[in-house]
């Protein structure tokens, strides 16, 4: 009683210095700021990020421009440090709906050659700057082939022939629309934005028009500054000559031991975007069609199995059970003498599989996983996790993992229990097994990429302070919700078989084919109802693209989950037919042979989709990160075929009365 005493006192201690953790995280920007015309507008810096290398770096470990006050780092959630933002303040000033042109912002110092060599380093591995205003990152368009391509961010800079060309003049465009005190609160219908936003208000002809920034483009360019007129410049001033910007062309070079000179221009332009729909540049979706086949391919792989399920039940098991039924006590003992097929493993099926304990942790961690994949992607299809609010899906996806600690140590301390036949003792191993197997696994993994990107001096390294809250979050919520949920695992009453077990198990006649081949098989068909939707989604990890079409994540994944448990449920059934028993593993496997053809598409992808990937450091992050969500999508899946098959199995052999 008095370790479940401190341990309550623990984990209240943790809860609420998490919530204390989340207020001072808190990043503004997620509701309107009515901005007065003159009223300065801060233009805010992430890391520089490359789908070359994938590994983020700091903006100010290259030699630009600093701001007059020292650099400051912005308020940033948990989310967004898990993922490698790092949001920083800039020199970059504008003065809301005021246009501005050839404004000097610095000369450097002579390059050193570390810098030289970094320069030319972050130019071939194709580093992009990220700048965002209002918490609206920039948009840079360009035209290939006819065709507007939009990006996010723009190159560091440029390789023309042997040269090496920064970009060092930015143009900005700035798109506001006039405020509209009246609706914002009801478009918005936040608490944060009922406190700050008036709901109504009177008009009157004194009051100064407001804007709201709906939009943020940036266009940059290359240019060489002429060396004695920046010489008596100092910041924002106003440089003499005209500044052409021609992104087409570039013309200023990176030499050693010269000084680079940055400069900008901005101009506002009213806009008819109103604030909730300033996102949608961001989240425009491209290849509906593509999203809807990969639905309709999933439909009919469902229909192709259920056809096979449907079989299984109405003609064979049912057309089984009825004949046993409608005999005389006599004719069913001497039909008992005569079975053949599944009914001759009647006491022998429920027997306990090999590594009980291994199976249960990996069930209860499948549950756990499921269901937070499920309730994140539901919310983020209903809007709750717009990215707007950066890191929230970060923050939602941990928050709903450690609170499904309770189903994950219910469900494997009660099938604990069900394998041996009520007896519950071992439940608390097996419960902080369970808290221990999956978050250790993804704690090794993530380690180990840790250690490569902290050698790397990347901003993707986990701070170790986050590092100690991630631990302190492990250890005193998501242990203890776990163990909680074993608790009532145990005084739950376990499922009771309805045929008895042998003592001497029956002999498993010889099989055609190995069943392993099977089990690997198996995996194609809940492989082949999501690698289209998985092309998307590995683009947007790794080729920098907003995916956010979470309606049709949450459809393919329901569709998935049907698709695992038709699959699991018929190779169940097939085993069991040639007299196979064994079928508590293989039922897993069978659908959580899904990851297997994952991880190889995910090879396939970057040896064919990421040519451009560069170093072992990128390579084994990238395979390392594919490791971790394939673990994760192994024990998912697995548990659905898992718990389908159990269901069959108990709801086959409860049908008839066999001895």
């Amino acid at each position: 009683m008095e370790f479940l005493h401190k341990l309550k006192i623990c984990t209240l201690f943790v809860f609420v210095a998490f919530l204390q953790l989340g207020q001072g995280f808190y990043l503004p920007g997620s509701y309107p700021h009515k901005h007065g015309i003159g009223d300065y507008l801060n233009v805010k810096v992430n890391s520089l990020t490359s789908i070359d290398t994938e590994i983020p770096f700091s903006y100010y470990d290259l030699p630009y421009c600093r701001p007059k006050e020292g650099i400051k780092d912005s308020a940033e959630n948990l989310g967004e440090l898990l993922m490698g933002d790092r949001i920083e303040n800039s020199p970059y000033r504008f003065k809301m709906y005021t246009n501005e042109t050839q404004i000097f912002l610095c000369q450097t110092k002579p390059l050193s050659t570390e810098e030289f060599k970094l320069l030319k380093k972050r130019i071939d591995e194709m580093y992009q700057v990220n700048v965002n205003l209002d918490n609206l990152p920039a948009i840079r368009y360009t035209k290939k082939e006819g065709f507007m391509l939009r990006w996010t961010g723009y190159p560091v800079g440029a390789k023309v022939q042997e040269g090496y060309y920064v970009f060092n003049h930015l143009k900005f465009t700035v798109l506001v629309h006039k405020y509209e005190e009246t609706n914002m609160a009801t478009v918005m219908g936040t608490g944060d934005a009922a406190e700050i936003i008036p709901t109504a208000s009177k008009k009157t002809g004194s009051d100064p028009p407001g804007y709201m920034v709906v939009g943020f483009e940036v266009v940059p360019c290359s240019f060489q500054h002429n060396a004695g007129s920046v010489k008596n410049l100092h910041m924002y001033d106003k440089y003499p000559s005209p500044i052409s910007c021609d992104p087409g062309t570039v013309a200023m070079p990176i030499k050693e031991n010269e000084p680079l000179t940055f400069s900008y221009e901005v101009s506002f332009v009213e806009s008819d975007i109103k604030w909730p729909s300033r996102w949608d540049a961001y989240l425009k979706m491209e290849g509906a069609k593509v999203h809807w086949f990969s639905i309709l391919n999933s439909l009919m792989v469902i229909t192709f199995l259920a056809g096979i399920v449907l079989v299984i039940f109405l003609r064979t098991v049912r057309r089984d059970l009825t004949r046993y039924e409608e005999l005389d006590k006599e004719a069913q003992a001497q039909m008992n003498e005569e079975l053949s097929g599944w009914k001759l493993v009647v006491s022998d099926v429920f027997r306990a599989p090999a590594y009980p304990s291994l199976l249960c942790v990996m069930v209860g961690d499948g549950v756990q996983i499921l269901g937070m994949a499920v309730v994140t992607i539901l919310f983020a299809a209903l809007g709750f996790m717009s990215p707007a609010s950066r890191g929230t899906l970060i923050i939602g996806m941990l928050f709903f993992y450690m609170v499904l600690g309770i189903a994950a140590g219910y469900v494997a301390v009660r099938l604990w229990r069900t394998i041996f036949c009520g007896d519950h003792k071992g439940w608390v191993g097996v419960s902080w097994k369970v808290s221990c197997f999956f978050p250790g696994i993804a704690f090794l993994i993530l380690t180990t990429l840790n250690l490569l990107l902290w050698h790397s001096n990347s901003t993707g390294a986990i701070p170790f302070s986050l590092f100690v809250i991630l631990i302190l979050m492990w250890f005193c919520i998501s242990v203890p919700l776990t163990l909680v949920g074993g608790y009532f695992g145990a005084k739950a009453s376990h499922i009771e078989y309805p045929v008895r077990t042998n003592q001497i198990p029956r002999e498993i006649p010889p099989q055609k084919y190995p069943s392993w081949l099977l089990v690997l098989g198996a995996g194609t068909l809940p492989f082949g109802t999501l690698f289209i939707e998985l092309f998307f989604i590995m683009s947007s990890i790794w080729m920098g693209r907003v995916y956010y079409v979470f309606g049709f994540l949450l459809v393919v994944l329901l569709l998935l989950v049907v698709v695992c448990a038709e699959v699991s449920l018929v190779l169940t059934y097939m085993h069991l037919c040639v007299e196979d028993w064994k079928w508590w593993w293989k039922s897993f496997f069978a659908s959580g042979s899904v990851a297997l053809y994952i991880f190889l598409y995910s090879v396939n992808y970057l040896i064919f989709d990421l040519k451009s990937l560069s170093g072992p450091v990128s390579a084994t992050l990238y395979l390392g990160y594919s490791l971790f969500m394939v673990v994760a999508i192994m024990l998912a899946t697995g548990t659905v075929g898992f718990l389908s098959s159990f269901w069959f199995t108990h709801y086959l052999f409860s049908s008839v009365k066999l001895d």
